[in-house]
């Protein structure tokens, strides 16, 4: 009934609501609504009857004979935004007009303006890099010393104990053994290096009484020559000049290489903190699709590198213990000194050996041939048993690099950053090696 009664009086809904909720009723929305002018006049009583506030929006007319509320003001239009012209709004966007024609990157002039920019961008790297040759050597020292010290940190973190107290206990440890070895190496060496000092022209006249130096010195006249050599060495003014130039160039490495050494410790110490945060950042550049293969194959790289450092200082530090038994064994002189010089030495891979035997040989020869015969026929038995024995244990969980590669990186490591690039090559050639193998070896099998 109400449907027809509202059709019959011709009610208008959105009229109604236009005229309850203070809104203008739109002409445009119904064009073919007849106008009001020409509408009956019951019509138009009709359509401007409002709807009560419960009915609202759903089309039925108000009860008859209730209150009706008073219209509502009518709300104003919302002004348009200018099309064109006039003063554009903060956030507008502004038009500039048309983009020019695009440049040519076939064009001579294109290719040879960016070659240019490549050119110097290329050398202002290559000079910045050459004047943070020290610090990134810093840095990579740093580096290294992280990556063989976060596994005895991961170690003491599986054991549900957080990584900051494991950096701790762990720097500790490395700080105490730094210590041990200094209470008990420090004083030896400076004792029995000023007694090599003291006693090197006894030594020198010891080896000049041994039958077979004097035969050869009466053939050669080989004493003689190094004395006239050393006389005219002091008569010269430059000497004295080199010495003292020497003596302060001797400040400034010790100076500096104190510096150096409290700036690794700092940079290691803040690596093996903010490590895992390090890795998640970088891990965060790779694709999703590659993330997990990238992230093993780096762990794995990383871990390799680590065990490699561990298995080295681990290596050489036997080397230096064993070589001290025996120096001390044969009664031969500055042992402790000797045996310090060893285990550094020992560090430097394929030759590191080598040359602590052969110094070693050469104090023994200095103090009794007998000695050096001795020393040789140890260290050459000793290598054996390294290498066969000792580096396949501690170096089992490593990589195992070939000969060919270990020898071409440590000669061009050291090319390039000496003893310390000897020292690196070989843990970065096994993660080189790694990847080869994980990386390009299955790629090309592919295809």
């Amino acid at each position: 009934m109400d449907e027809f009664r509202a059709r019959d009086l011709g009610f208008d809904e959105q009229a109604s609501r236009a005229a309850y909720g203070g809104l203008e009723p739109s002409r445009t929305d119904q064009p073919d609504q007849p106008d009001h002018a020409e509408q009956p006049e019951q019509d138009l009583l009709a359509s401007t009857l409002p709807l009560a506030p419960s009915d609202a929006g759903r089309g039925t007319p108000p009860p008859p004979g209730g209150d009706l509320p008073p219209p509502g003001p009518v709300a104003p239009e919302k002004a348009q935004a200018p099309t064109g012209g006039g003063k554009r709004g903060k956030g507008a966007r502004r038009d500039f007009g048309p983009s020019g024609t695009p440049f040519n990157r076939q064009s001579p002039f294109y290719i040879g303006f960016v070659g240019a920019i490549g050119v110097l961008t290329a050398y202002a790297v290559v000079q910045a890099v050459g004047r943070l040759g020290t610090v990134i050597t810093l840095l990579v020292i740093s580096f290294f010393l992280t990556l063989a010290l976060n596994p005895l940190v991961e170690a003491l973190a599986r054991r549900n104990l957080r990584r900051g107290w494991a950096v701790t206990i762990v720097f500790l440890a490395v700080l105490a053994v730094f210590a041990l070895v200094g209470w008990v190496v420090i004083p030896p060496v400076a004792e029995q290096g000023s007694e090599l000092a003291t006693n090197a022209p006894r030594l020198f006249d010891n080896l000049l009484a041994n039958p077979w130096v004097q035969d050869v010195d009466h053939r050669y006249q080989l004493v003689q020559r190094i004395q006239e050599e050393v006389s005219k060495r002091v008569a010269d003014g430059n000497l004295w000049a080199g010495v003292f130039g020497g003596v302060l160039d001797a400040g400034k490495v010790i100076a500096t290489g104190v510096f150096s050494g409290l700036t690794v410790l700092v940079l290691t110490l803040y690596f093996l903190a903010s490590l895992p945060a390090v890795k998640q950042a970088a891990y965060a550049l790779v694709p999703a699709t590659r993330r997990p293969r990238t992230v093993s194959l780096s762990e794995e790289v990383m871990r390799r590198v680590g065990s490699y450092a561990i298995g080295q200082v681990a290596v050489a530090a036997i080397n230096a213990f064993f070589a001290w038994i025996m120096m001390s064994l044969i009664g031969l002189q500055f042992a402790a000194v000797l045996a310090v010089l060893v285990g550094f030495l020992g560090l430097i891979p394929m030759i590191g050996a080598t040359l602590g035997a052969t110094v070693v040989a050469i104090v023994a020869f200095f103090d009794e041939p007998k000695k050096a015969l001795i020393v040789i026929i140890y260290f050459i038995v000793y290598q054996q048993i390294e290498n066969y024995a000792v580096m396949p244990r501690i170096m089992q969980r490593t990589v195992a690099v070939p000969g060919a590669v270990t020898v071409v990186a440590a000669l061009a490591g050291g090319a390039l950053l000496g003893i310390l690039g000897a020292l690196l090559a070989i843990p970065f050639a096994a993660g080189a090696l790694l990847l080869y193998e994980e990386v390009l070896v299955p790629r090309q099998r592919r295809h």
